[in-house]
């Protein structure tokens, strides 16, 4: 085989290998990118057990109406359901920290009842406010089982504010935004409960 035709060969067999390899690639993308979303949904909505819904709710965002609230604005909502029934629904919450914005993800049960919340975005200082951002978290995990009501208005707040709640120790500013804008989200939960529970639940 002479050296043009060796050339040539070598040519054909990497264009080939080539345009299999894009073909692969075109073929897996939207599978790949599926199961991206789906790593990151599960990453984002830890904030519920497992096993406790069935459905993607990021992929069926609420329309919400009325978003600026007393002290936080909602930035989105997602109802998670199981077996085709509304189990929680999850509240996107930004306030304004001690830094700059402090965006929650805030889920609440059908009852009204805090089931959690993880922090998606903070600015806070680290080591003091900060710590808000730390997964699992047990300063939020304390607000688990509360309700808009339980503990009453003038509970929600610092016990420095005489409140219910203690706060991150040295931030004082990131845990008042964090419990005003948890206690927000309840109250436009209850006030807003047949649109954000959907028909049926």
């Amino acid at each position: 085989m002479n050296r043009s035709a060796s050339v040539v060969t070598v040519l054909l067999l990497t264009l080939g290998g080539a345009s299999a390899t894009y073909l692969l690639q075109l073929n897996s993308a939207p599978q790949i990118a599926a199961e991206l979303r789906l790593l990151d949904s599960r990453e984002l909505l830890d904030v519920l057990a497992a096993g406790y819904y069935d459905n993607q709710p990021l992929e069926q965002p609420l329309t919400l109406v009325d978003s600026t609230l007393r002290h936080s604005t909602l930035a989105g909502g997602y109802r998670a359901m199981r077996s085709g029934q509304t189990v929680a629904v999850l509240l996107r919450s930004r306030s304004v920290g001690y830094a700059g914005m402090l965006e929650l993800l805030i889920a609440i049960d059908v009852n009204g009842k805090l089931l959690g919340v993880k922090t998606l975005e903070q600015r806070e200082t680290p080591g003091l406010g900060g710590d808000i951002g730390d997964w699992p978290n047990a300063w939020l995990r304390s607000f688990t089982g509360q309700s808009r009501s339980e503990p009453t208005d003038a509970g929600w707040a610092l016990k420095k504010d005489q409140g219910q709640f203690d706060q991150i120790a040295g931030a004082t500013i990131t845990s008042r935004a964090a419990v005003n804008a948890i206690h927000d989200a309840l109250r436009y939960f209850d006030e807003h409960r047949a649109l954000l529970l959907g028909a049926g639940t």
